[in-house]
């Protein structure tokens, strides 16, 4: 991937999919994330929860690191988060935590979804809330989730 290289927000998506197709094939569950600025890539992301032995490793939190680490701090001033799924509490709270301003993901998550399907975390008087876009290619997102458990249920 080239330097300065831009964009558009399906692009970007994809890019997180494709995340998650590589952490599928790890063994992980498929999700992937893409931290973004002015369509420019910043940092990417994917669930590594089982090969790393650590309920940290989701894919929006070593995106959120990489980017942190990489802008040299740890706001995020007018940074996009693409993921696959739907936050859950803990990648919805390094969102805010962060400052990103959006966040636009692929599938909801109706058993630990943060922004929308369990609760909204932008429901409460934090100091930060990014705007949320859910659903995004969620039909492609969404397939690649039931894909892996229908074939982690058949490989039993």
């Amino acid at each position: 991937m080239a330097d300065h290289q831009t964009f558009t927000q399906e692009a970007l998506m994809r890019l997180a999919l494709e995340q998650a197709s590589l952490a599928a094939g790890e063994g992980e569950v498929p999700v992937g994330a893409v931290v973004a600025r002015a369509g420019e890539v910043i940092a990417v992301g994917r669930n590594r929860r089982e090969s790393g032995k650590n309920a940290l490793y989701h894919a929006e939190i070593e995106a959120i690191d990489g980017a942190c680490k990489r802008l040299g701090g740890w706001r995020l001033p007018g940074c996009e988060l693409f993921v696959t799924l739907e936050p859950c509490p803990m990648c919805a709270g390094a969102i805010i935590n962060s400052r990103i301003v959006r966040v636009i993901f692929g599938a909801y998550d109706h058993k630990a979804g943060s922004f929308g399907s369990l609760v909204n975390l932008n429901d409460f008087p934090y100091n930060h809330k990014p705007e949320i876009l859910g659903g995004f290619l969620e039909a492609e997102c969404a397939a690649l989730l039931s894909d892996f458990f229908s074939n982690l249920r058949k490989n039993k």
